[in-house]
């Protein structure tokens, strides 16, 4: 396992591979720097006693690939009470559930919601548009995934406040801050029983009104034969609340936060709009909203060369492994033109997100009606950017444009 030096020569911004400077390796301003020093260690460190990070593209794989010894399991505790289908489940009960879920968000099924995304993320740029400016966070971001998801589970407009409030419980409990960790976990112990039974109510009408919406469609779906328990689909709707909706904000805010700096890339996807579908993965790879997963070693293993005692956990650094010179060329550029691009924003594995192919179409008609609509804006005047440690999204990002 390679060692950090003993006296850092790194440029600013690099990680040093210590235990002091793991808050560094959180923040989320401009990770870049960092997600290179890690590689050059040797993309797999222990810089903490029980705790490991692996980098490169090589070792991210190696993790992401053999669920046996590092699991996600019991990892995710966020005012759950079982384990998060299909997230905190590994195979071989992981694949009978992706056999069902996987074909409710297949390509040909985003196809039948795309106009459905494009009146919603409409129906939010009509808002401000005239007014020319927003706080594209608060404005847009957040609210546009939850409004598909009450698409996607046949639920009105009037129930995003509800939607919207239940989330951040999970995600910001207690407005975020300063909130002591006790408190964090009480308020997520109460909302995540609120879920539950928000979710049980909605099933219930549904077994007594079916509707063409996926919870209609869970309670027929079986597993081996055998329906999906009522507990099964709990646990999947708990995911898709808190898994579904942050990422899509947080990718966004990333993504116009970029634009907004680089008139030469918002003027590209302006003068060819066939380029959104690239610009979104380019930009998927470069942000990387996701910026790591985190694992448990079940036994003594090997990673790269690198030895792992089981116990440890293992924080897999997607942002890392996306900016890997072995897995990319010209990995520091941004480029709207790159031919092959197999990132791993959506991660990897049996555990690849389920939503994929909804995040992409969601991300890539924001693009395509905000520059459609919206073709000049940039940074309003005095805007410093904060970013949120953690999943890497712009929690002020403030915008102006010509009226």
């Amino acid at each position: 396992m390679s060692e950090a030096p003993e006296e850092s020569s790194e440029p600013a911004g690099a990680f040093t591979g210590t235990e002091e400077g793991l808050d560094d390796l959180f923040d989320m301003a401009e990770p870049q720097p960092k997600y290179t020093s890690i590689i050059e260690m040797g993309g797999v460190i222990e810089p903490a006693p029980g705790f490991t990070v692996v980098a490169s593209r090589a070792a991210v794989d190696e993790v992401l690939r053999d669920p046996s010894i590092f699991t996600s399991q019991g990892i995710v505790q966020l005012g759950n009470t079982r384990p998060l289908i299909p997230l905190s489940v590994d195979p071989p009960e992981h694949k009978s559930y992706r056999r069902i879920l996987d074909p409710l968000f297949a390509p040909k099924k985003m196809d039948a919601i795309e106009d459905d995304v494009a009146e919603r993320v409409n129906h939010f740029i009509d808002g401000f548009i005239e007014r020319g400016e927003c706080n594209f966070t608060d404005e847009l971001a957040v609210p546009f995934p939850s409004a598909v998801f009450l698409g996607l589970m046949g639920l009105p407009w009037e129930e995003l406040d509800t939607l919207l409030r239940l989330k951040d419980g999970i995600m910001i409990p207690g407005g975020g801050g300063d909130v002591p960790a006790e408190e964090q976990m009480r308020i997520r112990a109460e909302i995540g029983q609120e879920i539950y039974a928000y979710f049980n109510t909605i099933l219930d009408e549904r077994e007594r009104k079916p509707e063409a919406d996926i919870l209609t469609g869970f309670l027929g779906a079986e597993v081996d034969g055998e329906t999906l328990s009522r507990e099964d689909i709990l646990d999947i709707c708990f995911l898709f609340l808190i898994a579904g909706l942050d990422t899509v904000t947080d990718s966004l805010t990333c993504f116009f936060g970029y634009l907004s700096q680089h008139p030469e890339r918002r003027r590209q996807i302006v003068d060819d709009p066939a380029v959104i579908p690239k610009a979104v993965e380019e930009m998927l790879r470069w942000e990387t909203p996701v910026a790591g997963i985190a694992r448990l070693a079940l036994a003594d293993s090997e990673v790269s060369g690198c030895p792992i005692s089981a116990g440890n956990l293992v924080f897999v650094s997607i942002g890392a492994a996306n900016v890997d010179p072995s897995a990319f060329a010209d990995p520091l550029e941004v480029r709207f033109d790159r031919e092959e691009n197999r990132h791993l924003a959506f991660g990897g594995g049996v555990h690849r997100c389920l939503g994929s192919h909804l995040a992409r179409r969601e991300l890539r008609v924001a693009l395509r009606e905000w520059h459609r609509r919206i073709p000049e804006y940039e940074l309003k005047a005095g805007t410093t950017l904060e970013y949120a440690p953690g999943l890497r999204n712009i929690k002020n990002l403030q915008l102006v444009w010509p009226t």
